[in-house]
């Protein structure tokens, strides 16, 4: 009854085409934006802004560059971790060669960087497609941060290979603290996800995913292989150089090739499926999912320690949360392949037919 739409007439085609159509998604997330921009930081401890918060919304962003790439056009990739990591060392080398240009431009120059290799380790999908396609993508990981620890330039020469990110400055303000960061980085990611909302549901967005249903039949329609795959590539990219800058400028604090390993890649993969492949708000679900999720199992394995007087490892609970991710990710492909973000469609459905659902 609180979800139905009736009643709600459109007398425009804008009207008709917005990004949020029923009044109700808009309030919430209205509400939601409010709570997360004003509330958040006010009752938000220093551990949750900058442990937890701000690093849900950087994966979070990437698992939207990777879903734009495998979940809308079709393509998969392994190498999310290193166009993250093309964007952290090449927006450290604007602020550091060019700092009269300022942060935020920096950051959407290194994410053009990441674009520019996206394209190139993208070729490959113009030949293979499918398990080929992510071998291809897994070499990009090995050669970008060989390339980063090879040449001095991209570290400044540092002799650790650890550099201090700069301080973040904007029109003359210092963003220092973790609140501060934590609302940079809701800015940034709140801009980049309605933009991507948008972009698919453009002709861009359709041509994506004609091209990952059947990419025969899409080309017979004259849609441009070639140029339909190296922009999802670009843009996938983008999003995870703009991600890979803002883990290591508001969260880590450091610029560092360790940072964005082979296992980064796993994780950014586990949370678009776990949240829905396809799907912008999947991205945002998977992500939260697999940052909160250690924070529930220490405090239930605690909890179960105290009430049953039983001493638990720290190498117990983490052979826990790898047995439980790899089960959930089991799950979700058996019984669930579109995971949370379907469950919610599931739900708003039922709330749209309530008190009779099916």
């Amino acid at each position: 009854m609180l979800y139905r739409e009736a009643g709600q007439f459109k007398s425009s085609y804008a009207q008709d085409q917005q990004i949020f159509p029923i009044r109700q998604d808009r309030v919430a997330i209205w509400l939601l934006l409010g709570f997360a921009f004003v509330v958040v930081p006010l009752i938000g401890n220093q551990y949750w802004l900058g442990a937890m918060l701000t690093p849900f919304l950087i994966f979070a962003l990437a698992a939207l560059g990777l879903n734009i790439l495998t979940g809308y056009a079709g393509q998969l990739s392994l190498g999310t971790a290193a166009f993250m990591a093309v964007g952290a060392f090449m927006t450290y080398n604007f602020v550091l060669r060019l700092p009269w240009l300022g942060i935020i431009p920096s950051m959407i120059l290194g994410g053009l960087c990441a674009a520019a290799v996206g394209i190139v380790f993208g070729m490959p999908s113009l030949r293979i497609k499918g398990f080929y396609l992510a071998v291809a993508t897994l070499a990009c990981q090995f050669f970008v941060l060989w390339a980063l620890q090879r040449f001095g330039w991209f570290s400044n020469y540092s002799t650790s290979g650890v550099i201090t990110a700069q301080e973040i400055r904007i029109l003359g303000y210092v963003f220092d603290t973790p609140a501060k960061k934590y609302l940079l980085t809701l800015t940034v990611v709140v801009v980049m996800a309605l933009l991507a909302k948008n972009l698919m549901r453009s002709e861009i967005g359709r041509a994506f995913m004609a091209v990952r249903d059947m990419d025969v039949a899409a080309s017979v329609i004259g849609i441009p292989m070639m140029k339909t795959k190296l922009l999802a590539f670009a843009i996938s990219s983008f999003y995870c150089g703009v991600a890979g800058a803002l883990h290591a400028f508001c969260y880590l604090g450091t610029v560092e090739p360790e940072a964005y390993s082979l296992d980064l890649s796993f994780r950014i993969l586990f949370m678009v499926i776990i949240g829905g492949v396809g799907s912008i708000l999947g991205s945002f679900l998977g992500a939260a999912f697999i940052q909160l999720f250690p924070i529930v199992l220490n405090l239930a394995t605690s909890g179960v320690s105290h009430a049953f007087n039983v001493e638990i490892s720290h190498a117990v609970v983490s052979n826990l949360e790898f047995i439980f991710f790899g089960g959930l990710i089991i799950f979700f492909l058996i019984v669930e392949p579109l995971g949370f973000a379907r469950l919610w469609q599931i739900t708003k459905e039922k709330l749209r037919l309530w008190p009779f659902p099916h």
